[in-house]
């Protein structure tokens, strides 16, 4: 099991380091002993912008992990594969889909740009339609299969501008990590549901516990009853680190604090965490 185990957030919406830049999105610098590996690149190249005031190297990223293919998840893909020559890419299939979310403003394109699904097929790609090692002790989701009645998918979602074809979000993928203290995950939007995710970690790995949950767990739109029932899981499996971010939205992050106190963590941009 690796011994250390460090997560920069590069890109989130708000900052927790000086001299940062901040955007709707999420990103991840993670290093696991000697590997280096990329969660997530934002909605721009903002990420690689505050890498270097970070003091990250994205040269050296040996893999990237993308956890769905929303916009502010994928955008800054093309930026970093000029500069990450031997990264393999994992991804669902279906990230690659055009996306669409109707709000009353109306229909919106939020799927990734055509310029990151062109650059994708040159590339080392593993598709990850099931559950995928990345590296010995790391390893990514893939398809999350949807079996409590009260998490959906966050909102209206669709393959078409016209809103006749449901997206269901299957390219939606979570990565967990061995570490000396327990099991980490780090969700992307974590649209599959946290506690769909969490309990299917838990299957995948024979874990009953889970030391720390870092990233968006698109608890924004929820209602008072999901939030209550993800706070009951999260307390079934005794986490000790929570760091909701990007899309989990202020209700549910006041009610995590609230419950949790000082184990509910902030990580915007720039900020670290060690394991």
């Amino acid at each position: 099991m690796i011994q250390n185990i460090r997560i920069i957030t590069l890109v989130e919406n708000t900052a927790s380091g000086a001299g940062v830049l901040v955007e709707h999105g999420l990103s991840f610098w993670i290093e696991y002993g000697d590997k280096r590996i990329l969660f997530d690149t934002g909605q721009s190249e903002i990420f690689t912008k505050n890498a270097k005031v970070l003091g990250v190297d994205l040269a050296e990223t040996d893999a990237i992990v993308l956890s769905h293919g929303h916009y502010d998840h994928t955008s800054g893909l093309a930026a970093v594969l000029d500069i990450a020559e031997k990264a393999k890419i994992y991804l669902h299939p279906a990230a690659v889909k055009p996306k669409f979310s109707r709000k009353a403003s109306g229909v919106k394109s939020i799927g990734m740009p055509d310029s990151e699904k062109e650059i994708i097929l040159g590339r080392d790609t593993i598709w990850t339609v099931t559950p995928a090692q990345i590296l010995p002790g790391m390893s990514v989701t893939g398809q999350v299969p949807r079996l409590n009645d009260y998490e959906d998918v966050g909102g209206a979602f669709f393959f078409d501008t016209n809103c006749e074809k449901p997206d269901e979000l299957l390219d939606d993928q979570t990565l967990f990590i061995e570490s000396t203290k327990g099991l980490v995950v780090v969700f992307g939007c974590a649209h599959s549901g946290v506690v769909n995710t969490l309990d299917y970690i838990s299957k995948l790995t024979g874990y009953k516990k889970i030391y720390a949950v870092i990233g968006g767990m698109h608890l924004l739109n929820a209602g008072s009853a999901r939030i209550a029932n993800t706070i009951e899981v999260f307390k079934k499996y005794e986490i000790q680190k929570i760091i909701p971010l990007h899309c989990t939205g202020q209700k549910a992050v006041g009610e995590l604090q609230k419950t949790f106190g000082d184990k509910c963590l902030f990580l915007g941009a720039g900020g670290q965490i060690t394991f």
